[in-house]
Protein backbone atom coordinates (compact mmCIF):
# COMPACT_ATOMS: atom_id res chain seq x y z
CA UNK A 1 0.00 0.00 0.00
CA UNK A 2 1.11 3.43 -1.03
CA UNK A 3 1.70 5.63 2.09
CA UNK A 4 0.00 8.60 2.14
CA UNK A 5 1.36 12.34 1.99
CA UNK A 6 2.97 11.57 -1.68
CA UNK A 7 2.64 12.96 -4.69
CA UNK A 8 0.39 11.71 -6.86
CA UNK A 9 -0.99 11.67 -10.16
CA UNK A 10 -4.39 10.16 -10.84
CA UNK A 11 -6.99 8.52 -12.94
CA UNK A 12 -10.86 8.43 -11.68
CA UNK A 13 -13.42 7.06 -14.39
CA UNK A 14 -17.37 6.56 -14.05
CA UNK A 15 -17.25 3.07 -15.30
CA UNK A 16 -14.96 0.76 -17.67
CA UNK A 17 -14.32 3.13 -21.15
CA UNK A 18 -16.31 5.68 -19.26
CA UNK A 19 -15.24 9.45 -18.25
CA UNK A 20 -12.38 9.49 -16.76
CA UNK A 21 -10.92 12.64 -15.01
CA UNK A 22 -7.23 13.08 -13.88
CA UNK A 23 -5.95 14.74 -10.86
CA UNK A 24 -3.25 15.29 -8.25
CA UNK A 25 -2.99 14.86 -4.72
CA UNK A 26 -0.46 14.51 -1.92
CA UNK A 27 -2.99 12.25 -0.20
CA UNK A 28 -4.63 9.75 -2.28
CA UNK A 29 -6.58 7.55 0.02
CA UNK A 30 -8.17 10.89 1.57
CA UNK A 31 -8.92 12.14 -2.54
CA UNK A 32 -10.62 8.91 -3.35
CA UNK A 33 -12.52 9.09 -0.60
CA UNK A 34 -13.62 12.67 -1.30
CA UNK A 35 -14.29 11.91 -5.37
CA UNK A 36 -16.88 9.15 -3.79
CA UNK A 37 -18.49 11.01 -1.24
CA UNK A 38 -19.37 13.96 -3.88
CA UNK A 39 -17.35 16.76 -1.91
CA UNK A 40 -15.86 18.96 -4.72
CA UNK A 41 -18.67 20.32 -6.59
CA UNK A 42 -17.83 20.40 -11.05
CA UNK A 43 -16.62 18.08 -13.50
CA UNK A 44 -15.91 14.74 -11.45
CA UNK A 45 -19.17 14.90 -9.36
CA UNK A 46 -21.52 15.70 -12.56
CA UNK A 47 -19.81 13.05 -14.23
CA UNK A 48 -19.62 10.61 -11.23
CA UNK A 49 -16.64 9.60 -11.42
CA UNK A 50 -15.54 7.62 -8.23
CA UNK A 51 -13.38 4.80 -9.43
CA UNK A 52 -10.02 4.83 -9.39
CA UNK A 53 -7.72 3.51 -12.50
CA UNK A 54 -4.63 4.57 -12.61
CA UNK A 55 -2.16 6.23 -10.71
CA UNK A 56 2.03 7.11 -10.82
CA UNK A 57 3.91 7.96 -7.42
CA UNK A 58 6.61 11.35 -7.74
CA UNK A 59 8.98 11.76 -5.70
CA UNK A 60 7.92 16.13 -5.30
CA UNK A 61 4.71 17.49 -5.99
CA UNK A 62 6.62 19.96 -9.14
CA UNK A 63 6.97 16.73 -10.53
CA UNK A 64 3.41 15.56 -10.01
CA UNK A 65 1.82 18.83 -11.24
CA UNK A 66 3.63 18.46 -14.55
CA UNK A 67 2.76 15.23 -15.39
CA UNK A 68 -0.67 15.74 -14.44
CA UNK A 69 -1.08 19.45 -16.95
CA UNK A 70 0.66 17.03 -19.21
CA UNK A 71 -2.40 13.81 -19.28
CA UNK A 72 -4.96 16.24 -18.87
CA UNK A 73 -4.20 17.59 -22.51
CA UNK A 74 -3.85 14.38 -23.69
CA UNK A 75 -6.78 12.85 -26.25
CA UNK A 76 -8.89 10.26 -24.67
CA UNK A 77 -7.11 7.36 -26.13
CA UNK A 78 -3.67 8.07 -24.86
CA UNK A 79 -5.50 7.83 -21.39
CA UNK A 80 -6.92 4.61 -21.93
CA UNK A 81 -3.57 3.38 -23.00
CA UNK A 82 -1.72 4.54 -20.44
CA UNK A 83 -4.79 3.06 -18.13
CA UNK A 84 -4.68 -0.48 -19.79
CA UNK A 85 -0.95 -0.38 -19.74
CA UNK A 86 -1.68 -1.22 -15.87
CA UNK A 87 -5.02 -1.97 -15.61
CA UNK A 88 -6.54 -3.68 -18.46
CA UNK A 89 -9.48 -4.61 -16.80
CA UNK A 90 -10.36 -1.37 -15.22
CA UNK A 91 -10.29 -2.89 -11.77
CA UNK A 92 -11.62 -0.14 -8.94
CA UNK A 93 -7.50 0.14 -7.65
CA UNK A 94 -9.26 2.03 -4.34
CA UNK A 95 -9.96 -1.61 -3.20
CA UNK A 96 -6.76 -2.24 -3.06
CA UNK A 97 -6.56 0.65 -0.15
CA UNK A 98 -9.75 -1.03 1.44
CA UNK A 99 -12.18 1.16 -0.20
CA UNK A 100 -15.26 -0.93 -1.12
CA UNK A 101 -16.16 -1.09 -4.98
CA UNK A 102 -17.28 1.54 -6.47
CA UNK A 103 -19.79 -0.11 -8.45
CA UNK A 104 -21.50 -0.39 -4.86
CA UNK A 105 -21.86 3.44 -4.56
CA UNK A 106 -24.57 4.78 -5.17
CA UNK A 107 -24.41 7.83 -7.89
Amino acid sequence: MKRDFQPVVYMMASRKYGTIYAGVTSNLTQRVQQHRENVFEGFSKDKNTKMLVWYEQHMTMETAIIREKQTKKWNRQWKINLIEAENPDWRDLAVDFGFPPSWTLGK
